[in-house]
């Protein structure tokens, strides 16, 4: 009604677009149509006023995992009179109150890894094994390579410690038995690898490395150290507590 400033209800409606009587009804009342509806109230009584808290909320405290028909089926033994129409009132019920007072629920924050993308590569320890040779006790850890998605594996025997040469052999071969590249590579920091060389060497290595994924046309990239330090303690306690 910006018209009507100047000009009388009549001639603002029309020049709106609508009926005289709609151009005297907004001006009596300028809300909008969302603003005149009043809260919708509860039409019957509460079938389960009488029952909830003295009744089904301790139902639910000791049986945290009970369906609602379960329940249901418990009250209605008790109390005969209650419909058996209220069941999706007691689904919705029970929804609310385990959202707001139930037991706590995990949270997970889901991982979606596209095929593909997501390769990961680790060195894996074995001397625990005590695998010999002839009787003699063979010093060798595994490289061990896995695609995200699909669950692809590949290891690899390496004789010696962690290097760049055992990383850079198993990725290729990992990589020629797979018969392509992902996206993304990613390792640990390497500092296992690089721990007891000069710093110049050590530069020099991560550029090897890092041409080594170009080559490949794969983005290197690198676990979270702490991340990676939470993971290795709550291994260690895990490892610590089943003795």
């Amino acid at each position: 009604m910006t018209y009507r400033h100047s000009k009388d209800a009549t001639v603002a409606a029309a020049k709106s677009g609508f009926s005289r009587a709609t151009g005297y009804r907004i001006e009596d009342d300028p809300r909008l149509p969302s603003h005149k509806k009043a809260p919708r109230g509860r039409r019957r009584p509460d079938p389960l006023a009488e029952v909830w808290d003295g009744e089904i909320v301790p139902i639910l405290k000791s049986a945290p995992g009970i369906r609602a028909i379960a329940v249901l089926d418990e009250i209605r033994r008790r109390h005969p009179q209650i419909s058996a129409g209220i069941r999706r009132t007691l689904e919705r019920r029970m929804r609310s109150w385990r959202a707001l007072a139930g037991p706590e629920q995990d949270v997970i924050f889901r991982q979606e890894h596209e095929p593909g993308r997501f390769g990961l590569s680790d060195f894996t320890d074995t001397s625990v094994l005590g695998i010999t040779v002839a009787g003699v006790v063979l010093g060798h850890r595994l490289y061990h390579f896995r695609l995200a998605f699909s669950g692809f594996e590949h290891a690899h025997v390496v004789l010696g410690g962690e290097s760049f040469v055992a990383l850079a052999e198993g990725l290729q071969n990992a990589l020629w038995a797979l018969g392509g590249a992902p996206r993304e590579h990613r390792s640990d920091s390497l500092s296992a690898a690089f721990r007891n060389l000069a710093d110049d060497m050590r530069q020099d290595q991560t550029r090897r490395y890092e041409a080594l994924c170009a080559h490949y046309s794969i983005e290197p990239t690198r676990i979270n150290a702490a991340w990676r330090t939470r993971t290795v303690r709550s291994k260690a306690r895990t490892a610590i507590s089943s003795r």
